[in-house]
């Protein structure tokens, strides 16, 4: 009897930790999150036409584009995160998972990234109307991961890699999508030619 009171306790202590730990992580998403969002809204506050588009050289992103881009990632996050939460839960995938610092390096990194052709802007969406389409698919995903009720860390993409990317790992990725992006738009604007 002693042995099944033991296990009992061992077990329920085991599964209050880890409803911690979740809780603790789905916080620190969720403001991030929002922290991102209202970072993207403040930056792009009271931009005229020709501060929405214009570029630093013609190679490189308007703010309009990035922006764009970005509300084309939120569709894209949403739809592998909600794949991630509906695999079946795989903790043990986390001892051959890169650690959450491998994805927080991603964030500060300076050098370019490709844009894969599905997260491209295609300039339909114009000026301001970029940054309420992000905005609503931003907001749809912080609904969406305040409800959701699967551990982050338990749950992962599908892939053959030997690092696969556990939920919190893609969050981390999500949101600091939106720092990188921050720090070019206000390399724009700090651009020279930038209109006044």
């Amino acid at each position: 009897m002693k042995k099944i009171i033991l296990l009992l306790i061992i077990s329920f202590t085991a599964f209050s930790q880890e409803n911690t730990t979740n809780e603790v992580d789905k916080k620190y998403t969720i403001e991030n999150l929002i922290r991102t969002r209202d970072d993207l809204i403040k930056a792009t506050e009271n931009l005229t036409t020709a501060q929405w588009n214009f570029k630093e050289s013609p190679e490189r992103w308007s703010i309009a584009m990035v922006v764009e881009h970005l509300g084309n990632f939120e569709l894209i996050w949403a739809r592998e995160l909600q794949e991630m939460s509906l695999n079946k839960p795989m903790p043990e995938l986390n001892k051959t998972a890169y650690g959450d610092s491998v994805y927080h390096k991603f964030i500060m990194e300076n050098k370019l990234h490709s844009s894969s052709t599905i997260s491209q802007p295609n300039g339909y969406i114009k000026n301001k109307d970029n940054i309420l389409w992000f905005t609503k698919l931003r907001n749809d995903n912080i609904k969406w991961t305040e409800n959701v009720k699967v551990n982050l860390r338990d749950h992962f993409e599908r892939t053959n890699t030997k690092e696969p990317r556990n939920m919190f790992n893609a969050y981390i990725y999500q949101w600091g999508h939106i720092d990188r992006h921050l720090r070019q738009i206000n390399k724009v604007k700090a651009h020279v030619n930038y209109p006044k």
